[in-house]
């Protein structure tokens, strides 16, 4: 869905990307920018910055560490004439939730 959004926002035709051009900025090469106005962006460049932003969300009872399959997150997940359901890991403390997180970060549990 991000990618999608990116794209409507560039259709639109909303101003480039912020590139830094002070002095010290990198000078980029035609092969390093993106058809996009700037230079290519990895998910896996930001990925601190993600994982802070999700302990944030998770310290304010905004996001939890759900446990459901992804059978179960479809069962859950209702539709455009049902209600879905609340999952029944929703309701673990904050404390629970982080330690969770930060274990999955760790690597203490398979993945899946």
């Amino acid at each position: 869905k991000s990618i999608l959004e990116d794209v409507r926002w560039i259709q639109r035709g909303c101003p480039p990307f912020d590139v830094d051009d002070s002095v010290d900025a990198v000078e980029l090469s035609e092969e390093d920018r993106g058809p996009w106005y700037g230079p290519v962006r990895k998910t896996s460049d930001y990925f601190s910055l993600i994982y802070d932003a999700a302990v944030h969300l998770i310290e304010r009872g905004e996001a939890f560490v759900d446990e459901l399959t992804a059978e179960e997150m479809r069962e859950y997940r209702g539709t455009l004439t049902e209600a879905g359901k609340e999952s029944p890991w929703r309701n673990r403390s904050i404390e629970e939730n982080l330690e969770l997180f930060r274990g999955m970060r760790n690597g203490d549990y398979p993945e899946g």
